[in-house]
């Protein structure tokens, strides 16, 4: 019997559960990281209205927050000893302020997570629970932290499932096993990195191995580089690529199954009780610098996808990477930043001043975070530009258009800004609008994706 056939009464689903169930016009507005410090609604409202209105007029709007917000006097937790780069920290009052600037859905599966311990992690959700925010990616166990959060419109019914593929070691849920409690963390999505060689390359690496002291490697490890045909050499694992040039380095990676399972066995749960179903992925992945998303992401994108997520917004890396269309359905590969408040992170814990070998006290916070700004990672423009990305949608779920709004955060501004200034956003005008849009257009045109720029705003040309 096909699943056409099936009768109502017979325990399966009718295959149009796929299908998105909203209003003509109905609009999901997406950004990418949410990295702030303090409440800046009000601000907002004065400097930037059309920003804010932006997120405001949608039906819903989608953000990932990156830190963890926190009462330092209340929480009762610590620093982790593990950070995803930084212990970023947010005053508590930033979830309700996140509200009132229009935000409904927020994930909270990053490198960020645990920054403060599954002490801060639990403080956080709890204070997006009391704003009224929906959020996902997190829990007290696994099953927790991949569940679909739920946002109930007076128009639709909206899941969101939340996954991370760049995590701290110690930040990954699970769930309990006999009498062995659950751990708290985020939902993540394991993956192996193999470093991508050409073979006369490979044989060398090889020989380095073989010339390790006796013992130094393994056994288990070796048996699997004869079975498989890699070298495992310092907890890197390399493979033979026949189409690469002798002197070129590639990378491919491969998903754990038991991860890539259950992620999408939520994301077909999330669409099967909701009328419209999001999905969202942070990664770093192969790295910060890179335009290009590591191969595993379009794959795991396309799947859930095909079942029934209707938007897939990608964050992590900090800049802006290609969006696909695909079954008529957004990808978006990396939304970049919205705030990127890094400059202003206070209070500092002493693993930060130890990391970047200055003595505490020796200059104030905000001089501190100024040297890492401008002899660190974070000192170039490209981080502080992104886009705010409007979908409307037809009441068959099928996209009907798509708006690309350029912001900037005010890096390097000669027009009276001040560093406590970078990281705040507004709408890029001018040369910066133009500049943003054509790199989002360049990116995009390898996955097929036509972007026309018209009066500063950038717009996707659906077949």
């Amino acid at each position: 019997m096909s699943q056409q056939e099936h009768t109502p009464h017979d325990g399966h689903m009718h295959p149009n559960w796929r299908a998105a169930r909203v209003h003509d016009g109905f609009t999901v507005v997406a950004v990418g990281d949410l990295i702030l410090t303090d409440p800046l609604c009000t601000r907002l409202e004065k400097s930037a209205p059309d920003l804010l209105a932006l997120l405001r007029n949608a039906d819903v709007t989608f953000g990932n927050f990156e830190g963890t917000a926190i009462d330092l006097r209340k929480f009762g937790g610590s620093p982790s000893a593990l950070s995803g780069g930084s212990w970023l920290i947010s005053t508590p009052a930033v979830a309700a302020d996140l509200q009132q600037m229009g935000f409904d859905m927020v994930s909270l599966a990053n490198n960020h997570s645990t920054d403060w311990g599954v002490e801060g992690m639990r403080y956080t959700s709890m204070l997006f629970e009391q704003a009224g925010v929906a959020h996902a990616g997190t829990g007290e166990t696994l099953a927790q932290a991949r569940a679909p959060a739920l946002l109930t419109l007076p128009t639709a019914r909206v899941s969101l499932v939340a996954l991370a593929s760049r995590f701290e070691a110690n930040a990954r849920a699970i769930d309990p096993l006999g009498q062995i409690p659950g751990r708290a963390g985020l939902n993540a999505l394991r993956t192996t990195r193999f470093v991508l060689v050409s073979p006369e390359r490979l044989k060398v690496l090889a020989g380095i191995r073989d010339a390790l002291p006796q013992g130094m490697m393994r056994r288990s490890i070796l048996a699997a580089d004869q079975k498989n045909g890699t070298v495992t050499l310092f907890d890197v694992k390399y493979r033979a690529s026949t189409g690469l040039a002798e002197e070129a380095v590639d990378f491919t990676w491969t998903m754990d199954e038991r991860d890539r399972k259950g992620i999408l066995f939520n994301v077909r749960q999330a669409k099967q009780t909701s009328d419209f179903s999001v999905v969202s992925m942070h990664t770093h992945e192969p790295g910060n610098y890179c335009q290009t998303p590591p191969d595993f992401m379009p794959t795991i994108a396309r799947q859930a996808i095909d079942e029934g997520a209707d938007a897939f917004f990608g964050h992590g890396p900090h800049q802006l990477r290609g969006i696909e269309i695909y079954k008529g359905r957004p990808i978006y590969y990396s939304l970049g930043n919205f705030f990127f408040m890094e400059n202003q992170q206070q209070p500092i814990t002493r693993d930060e001043y130890e990391k970047d070998k200055v003595e505490p006290m020796s200059m104030t916070e905000a001089e501190f975070m100024e040297h890492r700004r401008v002899h660190g990672v974070f000192k170039d423009q490209i981080w502080f530009e992104s886009v705010v990305a409007v979908n409307r949608y037809r009441g068959d779920g099928q996209l009907d258009s798509i708006e690309l709004h350029p912001i900037e955060m005010h890096w390097g501004d000669t027009g009276g800004a001040r560093d406590a200034d970078r990281g705040i956003p507004r709408i890029a005008h001018g040369a910066d609008a133009q500049r943003i849009l054509e790199r989002l257009q360049g990116l995009s045109r390898a996955y097929g994706t036509e972007i026309v720029i018209r009066d500063e705003v950038g717009h996707i040309a659906l077949q």
